[in-house]
C-alpha cells in the first residue's frame, strides 16, 4: 500500500508508491558524444578560461599541464561577477542585475567520467578545491550563498563526460535552502535541539535507512525520500557552513563520498546522478539549528505533471529497501 510521508525539515509531503515499479518505464540514458572534443584534458588549458585555483604538482606553472584539480570560470555563466546589483522594481515586480559567480571544478586531468574511480587523494583534492573557492568568494559582500553541485550523465544535465562539478554563488539565498533554514529554525525553537542531530539519532537507532557509517559521518536514505535511492551524507559534528569544516573531517569525507558513489554506481548500473552540498549562507554566523550536508539523487525517474502541479513527489522505491540494497552493495 502507498504511504504519504512528511519531510520533517521543510514539511514537504512525498508519496511512497512501490506499486508504481510495475509500470512500463523508458530509462534509457541519453548519450554524451564520446567523440566530442574534451576541453578539460590536461594539455588543453589554453582553450578554457584561465584557472582560478589549481592543485598542482611541484614546479608546474599556472594554465599549463601538471595539475590534479583545476577550477575555471564557466564559459557560459548563469551569473557574472562584474557590475552592481541595482535592486529595483518594475511595478509589483522585483529584479536586480545577474551578479554572482559560476565556476567549474575539473576533477582530474584525464578523461575519467566517475569521481568514484579517482584515487582517494584526488577526491579529497576536489573537496579542498570546493572549500578554497567558497572561502575566497565569501569575501565579496554582494554574494550571500554558494551551491556546489555535480551533474553526472546527460540525464542529470551534464554536457561533458569528463569528471567535473560546478558552483554558483548568488546574491540571494535560494528558496530550497531558505526552506531548510526556516524549518530547522522552527524545530529548534519548539524543541531546543538541532533537527539534524535528532535525525541522526533516530537513523542510528532504527538502522533501517542507514547505508554506511564512519566515525564522523552517517549516510542514509531519508525517511521522506523524493526520488528512488535518494541518499544523504550528514556529518555527526555540528557545523552549519561547509567551508569551515576542518581538514581532518574533509579527509574522511573524501572516503565517505567515494564509497557512497561507488555503491550507487555498482548497485544501479552506473546511473546518472546529481549531488548538491547544502550549506548555510555566507552572511550568517554559525547556526545552532542547521547542519551542512550532501544530497545525492540518482536520476532513475522523471518529474511529471502531478509533481510539477502539486509539489508532491512520487517515489516508487521505499527508502528502507533502497538502504538495504545499498548496504549490501560493495564499495571497494
Amino acid at each position: 500500500m502507498s504511504e504519504l510521508r512528511k519531510d520533517p525539515i521543510v514539511g514537504r509531503w512525498v508519496i511512497i508508491a512501490p506499486e508504481r515499479m510495475a509500470r512500463p518505464l523508458n530509462l534509457s540514458e541519453p548519450e554524451l558524444d564520446p567523440h566530442a572534443p574534451d576541453p578539460f584534458l590536461e594539455g588543453r588549458e589554453e582553450i578554457t578560461t584561465p584557472e582560478i585555483y589549481a592543485a598542482r604538482n611541484p614546479g608546474s606553472r599556472p594554465n599549463g599541464p601538471g595539475w590534479k584539480v583545476r577550477v575555471i570560470s564557466n564559459k557560459f555563466p548563469a551569473l557574472g561577477v562584474d557590475g552592481d546589483l541595482e535592486n529595483r522594481g518594475e511595478g509589483m515586480y522585483d529584479m536586480m542585475h545577474g551578479i554572482g559567480a559560476h565556476e567549474v571544478i575539473v576533477e582530474c586531468p584525464h578523461g575519467e567520467a566517475n569521481l568514484s574511480q579517482l584515487p582517494l587523494e584526488n577526491v579529497r583534492e576536489v573537496l579542498h578545491a570546493y572549500q578554497a573557492r567558497l572561502n575566497d568568494l565569501k569575501r565579496d559582500t554582494r554574494l550571500v550563498h554558494a551551491l556546489v553541485f555535480k551533474n553526472k550523465g546527460a540525464r542529470a544535465g551534464a554536457s561533458l563526460s569528463h569528471a567535473h562539478s560546478q558552483l554558483i554563488v548568488t546574491p540571494i539565498v535560494p528558496i530550497t535552502i531558505q526552506e531548510e533554514l526556516d524549518g530547522a529554525a522552527e524545530y529548534f525553537r519548539f524543541r531546543g535541539r538541532c533537527i539534524f542531530s535528532d535525525m541522526i539519532e533516530q537513523e542510528r537507532t532504527t538502522r533501517k535507512r542507514v547505508v554506511l557509517e564512519t566515525s564522523q559521518f552517517i549516510v542514509f536514505c531519508p525517511f521522506a525520500s523524493r526520488f528512488p535511492f535518494e541518499t544523504w551524507i550528514v556529518p555527526k559534528t555540528h557545523r552549519s557552513h561547509f567551508e569551515k569544516v576542518p581538514r581532518g573531517e574533509i579527509e574522511e569525507l573524501g572516503e565517505v563520498l567515494k564509497r557512497t558513489l561507488r555503491k550507487l554506481e555498482r548497485g544501479l548500473n552506473d546511473p546518472p546522478y546529481n549531488y548538491i552540498i547544502h550549506s548555510a549562507p555566507f552572511n550568517t554566523p554559525d547556526l545552532p539549528h542547521y547542519r551542512w550536508h550532501i544530497e545525492i539523487f540518482p536520476r532513475m525517474s522523471g518529474v511529471a505533471g502531478f509533481e510539477w502541479g502539486s509539489g508532491f513527489y512520487i517515489n516508487a522505491v521505499p527508502p528502507e529497501e533502497a538502504a538495504e540494497f545499498l548496504r549490501e552493495t560493495r564499495d571497494d
